[in-house]
C-alpha cells in the first residue's frame, strides 16, 4: 500500500506566496504519486484548476449478497450534485494517514465506525479542474449505515446488474464508474 511520507517540517504552500493565516478552509496535501508530500494547499486551490495532485480515499461496501453500497451525492455539491457515488469517498486533511481520513470521512458520510478496510490500489483520477490521487479500500458485512446529512441525499444497496445499467446514462458520477471498472470483479472476489 502506498502511504503518505510528510517531511519532518511543514511542508510549503502551494502556490508559494498562498498564506492560511485567518483563513477557513480545509488544508489538503499535494503529493507525488508515490505518496511523498511535497506541499499543502487550500482546498479552492486544488478545486480551482490547478491541476495539482492531493490524495483521496474512497471506500466500497459490499453486503453478503454482492450488492455495492452508493451514496446519492448532495444536491449542495458543486461538483455532480445528485449523482450516485462511491458509498465515501473524501479528501484526506494535511497531516491526516489514509486510514485515519478513511476512518473520519466513513464516520461523517454514513456514520460508519465498525468496518475492517481491504486495501485495493491507487490510481490517478483527472477531471477538468482537478487531479486526484485516489487510494481505494473494501469492506464486506452487514453494516449499519445513517447516510443522511450534508454531504449525502440518501444511500442504497446496489447489484453488479443495476449499476451496470445505469452506467454511461449520467445517473452515476465518471469517477465511479470508470473506478468499478477498474475494480468491480476484484470487489466481488471478496465474498
Amino acid at each position: 500500500m502506498v502511504e503518505l511520507v510528510y517531511p519532518s517540517s511543514c511542508a510549503p504552500s502551494v502556490p508559494p506566496a498562498t498564506s492560511f493565516s485567518g483563513v477557513r478552509e480545509e488544508i489538503l496535501p499535494v503529493v507525488e504519486p508515490t505518496g511523498v508530500v511535497r506541499g499543502r494547499a487550500l482546498r479552492s486551490y486544488v478545486h480551482g484548476g490547478s491541476k495539482v495532485l492531493h490524495p483521496v480515499v474512497h471506500l466500497h461496501l459490499i453486503n453478503r449478497y454482492g450488492e455495492i453500497f452508493l451514496q446519492k451525492r448532495s444536491m449542495s455539491k458543486k461538483l455532480l450534485p445528485g449523482r450516485w457515488d462511491t458509498a465515501v469517498g473524501g479528501h484526506v486533511s494535511y497531516g491526516e494517514s489514509l486510514q485515519e481520513a478513511l476512518y473520519r470521512e466513513a464516520s461523517e458520510e454514513l456514520g460508519a465506525f465498525e468496518f475492517n478496510p481491504i486495501y485495493m490500489g491507487n490510481y490517478v483520477f483527472e477531471s477538468d479542474i482537478e487531479r486526484e490521487f485516489v487510494s481505494i479500500f473494501a469492506a464486506v458485512g452487514n453494516f449499519q449505515l445513517d447516510p443522511v446529512n450534508d454531504e449525502v441525499d440518501e444511500g442504497k444497496w446496489w447489484s453488479e446488474k443495476e449499476i451496470i445499467k445505469a452506467t454511461g446514462k449520467n445517473i452515476l458520477t465518471p469517477n465511479f464508474e470508470s473506478e468499478y471498472l477498474r475494480i468491480g470483479a476484484a470487489l466481488q472476489a471478496l465474498l
